[in-house]
C-alpha cells in the first residue's frame, strides 16, 4: 500500500516539476520572440536604408553617365574638327607639291634644252677649234718652208736672240727682285731670331776627353797604381777608361769619350782616394755604388730638365733617358744643354710667328733624343729618337717635329722647320761646338774642292771658319745670269755632298778689267 503512495506522490512530484519548467520555457521562448521580432524591425530599417542608398547611387551614376556621354560627344565632335583641319593642310601640301613638280618638270625641261645647246655649242667651238690648229699647222709648215727651220729651233732661237737682247735688263731685274725679298726676308727673320736669343741666356759648355782628379798629395798615385799595378788595372777593367799616371804634379789624368764612363771613374777614385783603402775588392764595391748614384742622377737630372722646360706628361723612363744627355756631347757641346737651348729657341721664334709653342719647344727640347743610346742602337739618332718617342707615347706632332730635322722625312709643319732652324743656331753659335784640327781642315779643303769642280772656277776660298765660301770665276766664260745660276747650283750641291754645322755662304765673284796704256 505504502508502495502505491509513493508512486502517487512521485507521479504528484514530476507533474509539478514538468508544470514548473513549462512555465519557464514559455516565458523564454516569448522572450526570445520579442527578440527576433526586434531583429526583423532593425533588418527591415536597414534594408529601407540600403534600398534608398542604391536608389541614390544609381541616380548619381545615371547622371555620370550622361555627363561622359555628353563630353565623349564634344570630344568626337572635336576631333571631326581637327581631322577636317588636317585633311585641309594635307590637301594644301598635295596642291603645293603637285605645283612644286611641275615647275621641277619645267625646269628640268628647260636644262635639257640648255645643256642640248651647250653641245652644240662645244661642237661648233670644236670644228672652230680645229679649223684654227689646222691654220696654224699651215703656217708652221709654210714658215718652216720659208726659214728651214723646225718648230723647236725657231722656238730656241727666239729665246736666244731674246737672252742676247734683254741679258742685261733679266740680269738687273732679277738682282732688284732678289735685293728686295733677301732684303725683306732678312729683316724679318732678323728680328725674330733676335727677339728669340735675347730671350735666351743659356751657357755654353763644352767636354774635352779628359777628365782631371787633384790628389792632396803626389803619394797617393803608386796606392792608385797598386803592387805590379793591379789596382790600376782593376779600376780601368770596371770603369772602361784610361788611368794617365804621370809626371803631372798633383793630378791624375782619366782618358774617355763617354762621359758617363770618365764620371763613374772620376766619383770612383775620389771616393777612393778619400776613403784611404785601395785595393781590387775596395774598387769593384766603390765602382758598383757609385754607377747606382749615377743612375740616380741621371734620373734628377731629366727631371730638373723636364721642370726647368715645363713639359709636362712625359713617361718616367723618358725622363731618364733625358737625363743620360747630360753625360753626351756632340762636337764638345754637351747635348743637353744643347736640346735646352734649341728648346728654348724654337718656342721663342713660335712665339714670335703665331705657332704652337709647346709643339716646337717640346720637339725641339726632344730632337736629339736618339744620341742618348745611338751608341746601343743602330741607325741615326732622329729615327732612333722616333722610336723612342714613339714607345713612350709622344704625340705624332712633337714626333714629326724631332725626326724631320735632319729632313730624315720630309716637313709637313711649320714647328718643324723652327726646330731645324733652332738646332742649326745653338750649333753654330761661336764657341758652342769644337772640332779637331784635322776634321777641321779637312771639311774646309773638301768645300773648296767641290767648288773648284765647277767649269768656270778659276779659285776658291773657303773662310769665316768655313761658313762663307768665295768664288772667283773666269769673266770670258761666265756672264752675270751664269754666275748666279752658278751660285744656285754649288749652294745645292753643298747640301747634297758635304756635312757641316750651322750654314755656308755661297759667294760668286765675277771681275771684269779693260786696261790700255796712253803712249
Amino acid at each position: 500500500m505504502s508502495f502505491v503512495f509513493a508512486l502517487v506522490g512521485l507521479a504528484i512530484g514530476a507533474a509539478g516539476v514538468y508544470a514548473f519548467y513549462h512555465a519557464q520555457g514559455s516565458a523564454h521562448l516569448k522572450s526570445i520572440q520579442q527578440e527576433n521580432e526586434k531583429e526583423i524591425a532593425k533588418l527591415e530599417k536597414h534594408r529601407k536604408e540600403v534600398e534608398q542608398k542604391v536608389l541614390t547611387a544609381e541616380t548619381a551614376l545615371k547622371e555620370k553617365m550622361l555627363d561622359a556621354k555628353n563630353k565623349a560627344f564634344e570630344i568626337i565632335e572635336e576631333a571631326k574638327k581637327e581631322e577636317q583641319e588636317r585633311r585641309k593642310q594635307i590637301e594644301k601640301l598635295e596642291q603645293r607639291l603637285i605645283t612644286k613638280e611641275d615647275q621641277v618638270d619645267h625646269k628640268i625641261a628647260e636644262s635639257e634644252k640648255v645643256k642640248e645647246e651647250f653641245a652644240k655649242k662645244i661642237e661648233r667651238l670644236k670644228a672652230e677649234e680645229e679649223k684654227v690648229e689646222a691654220m696654224y699647222l699651215k703656217q708652221e709648215e709654210v714658215l718652216s718652208k720659208i726659214t728651214n727651220m723646225s718648230k723647236d729651233e725657231a722656238r730656241a732661237l727666239l729665246l736666244e736672240n731674246v737672252e742676247r737682247d734683254y741679258k742685261g735688263e733679266i740680269v738687273k731685274k732679277y738682282h732688284m727682285i732678289e735685293s728686295d725679298v733677301k732684303e725683306d726676308a732678312n729683316k724679318k727673320a732678323r728680328d725674330v731670331i733676335t727677339q728669340a736669343i735675347q730671350k735666351l741666356a743659356n751657357e755654353v759648355t763644352s767636354e774635352s776627353t779628359q777628365t782631371l782628379v787633384n790628389l792632396s798629395s803626389d803619394d797617393i798615385k803608386g796606392r792608385v797604381i797598386g803592387r805590379e799595378g793591379r789596382n790600376i788595372n782593376a779600376f780601368e777593367h770596371l770603369t772602361g777608361v784610361d788611368v794617365i799616371v804621370d809626371d803631372t804634379p798633383g793630378a791624375i789624368v782619366i782618358s774617355g769619350f763617354d762621359l758617363v764612363r770618365r764620371y763613374v771613374a772620376k766619383r770612383s777614385l775620389e771616393k777612393l782616394i778619400e776613403d784611404g783603402r785601395i785595393h781590387p775588392a775596395r774598387i769593384e764595391s766603390v765602382v758598383e755604388e757609385t754607377k747606382n748614384e749615377i743612375s740616380q742622377m741621371m734620373t734628377e737630372t731629366g727631371e730638373k730638365a723636364v721642370s726647368e722646360m715645363g713639359i709636362v706628361g712625359l713617361h718616367p723612363d723618358l725622363v731618364k733617358i733625358i737625363g743620360r744627355l747630360k753625360f753626351r756631347t756632340s762636337y764638345g757641346q754637351n747635348v743637353l744643354k744643347h736640346s735646352m737651348e734649341v728648346g728654348y729657341l724654337a718656342a721663342a721664334m713660335a712665339a714670335e710667328i703665331g705657332l704652337n709653342v709647346q709643339v716646337a719647344k717640346a720637339g725641339g727640347f726632344l730632337h736629339d733624343i736618339g744620341k742618348a743610346v745611338d751608341h746601343e742602337v743602330e741607325g741615326s739618332h732622329a729615327l732612333i729618337g722616333r722610336d723612342i718617342l714613339k714607345k713612350y707615347g709622344v704625340s705624332k706632332e712633337i714626333i714629326h717635329t724631332m725626326e724631320a730635322h735632319h729632313e730624315d722625312v720630309p716637313f709637313n709643319s711649320a714647328e718643324a722647320m723652327l726646330v731645324q732652324a733652332a738646332d742649326a743656331i745653338s750649333a753654330a753659335r761661336p764657341g758652342a761646338r769644337r772640332e779637331s784640327m784635322d776634321t777641321y781642315i779637312k771639311r774646309l779643303q773638301e768645300l773648296e774642292a767641290l767648288v773648284l769642280s765647277f767649269p768656270g772656277v778659276e779659285k776658291a776660298y773657303a773662310i769665316q771658319a768655313g761658313r762663307e765660301v768665295r768664288v772667283m770665276v773666269r769673266p770670258n766664260e761666265i756672264d752675270d745670269l751664269a754666275a748666279i745660276k752658278l751660285s744656285h747650283e754649288i749652294a745645292r750641291r753643298i747640301e747634297k755632298e758635304l756635312a757641316y754645322p750651322g750654314t755656308i755662304k755661297v759667294n760668286v765673284l765675277r771681275e771684269t778689267r779693260a786696261i790700255e796704256v796712253a803712249r
